[in-house]
């Protein structure tokens, strides 16, 4: 698998079995389009199924973005049902990397913002660059996060400041993301890289067969009927706003880069 390349992502192993998938759309600062998010899919589907990957980290391509979200240049003329089937190929992502029985590490470079955030939380921690920016700004395009984050960003940093960010659209630096729990740890942008690839190698030198029952267990809180039900429920509202006219200002707005002006209907 070394060296496997896609159109959008580039997929490696390195020593003691650590893969990496890093996303490569620097030109959008690595935003997800559908055709990013399948590839993303298949990169999960190899490295859940390649015996010798013990540990996975996900990341991005250059220092200014890990993903600026979603492409909204796709998204803003979606139906309702585009919407839904969107959000779904977003949780097929982000399901795969929650439940995947191999650990998982999202390496936040830069910009995490809406889907970039949602890649992050369903990954089993986050380590963080200096230069990292957290936040889902989904409400100020008319629509809700819809890759999950309405499910999992609480079981990091509690329900309360879950609904303040979500509701807010506001956007935190690392310190903060690292004060709130967001992220376990911050490192120096020199530092970053070769400490992170640091702790996935001392992960992959444990007991493998421990390591997956352990995520089992500690992943077991949220069984896979509720996670289904709740995530099915985010993907149904997510695309119901989708046409409707502050969605379309919404996601105007942002790409003539302007304020929105929304009328606050359904």
């Amino acid at each position: 698998m070394n060296g496997f390349q896609f159109h959008h992502i580039h997929l490696e192993t390195l020593d003691l079995g650590v893969a990496v998938i890093r996303i490569q759309r620097p030109d959008v600062l690595n935003a997800l389009n559908t055709a990013t998010l399948r590839e993303l899919k298949e990169a999960l589907l190899h490295v859940a199924a390649d015996p010798s990957v013990r540990a996975l980290i996900l990341t991005g391509s250059g220092e200014k973005a890990f993903v600026a979200g979603a492409d909204i240049s796709e998204m803003v003329a979606k139906s309702s049902s585009e919407g839904v089937e969107f959000s779904q190929v977003g949780h097929s992502v982000t399901k795969l990397l929650e439940l995947m029985g191999k650990p998982t590490i999202a390496a936040v470079n830069g910009f995490a913002l809406g889907g970039g955030t949602e890649l992050a939380i369903a990954c089993d921690f986050i380590l963080a660059s200096e230069t990292a920016v957290f936040g889902l700004p989904e409400v100020s395009l008319g629509v809700i996060p819809g890759f999950g984050a309405t499910v999992r960003l609480s079981k990091f940093i509690g329900l309360p400041m879950a609904k303040e960010l979500i509701f807010s659209g506001r956007k935190i630096r690392a310190d903060e993301a690292l004060r709130i729990g967001l992220v376990n740890r911050v490192f120096a942008t020199a530092d970053f890289w070769g400490e992170t690839l640091k702790l996935a190698q001392t992960i992959s030198k444990q007991s493998f067969s421990a390591v997956t029952q352990a995520k089992r267990l500690l992943n077991e809180f949220s069984e896979s009927t509720g996670l289904m039900y709740k995530l099915d429920s985010e993907a149904q509202v997510f695309g119901g706003l989708f046409g409707t006219p502050d969605q379309r200002e919404g996601m105007a707005a942002f790409l003539e880069k302007r304020k929105p002006t929304f009328e606050g209907l359904v």
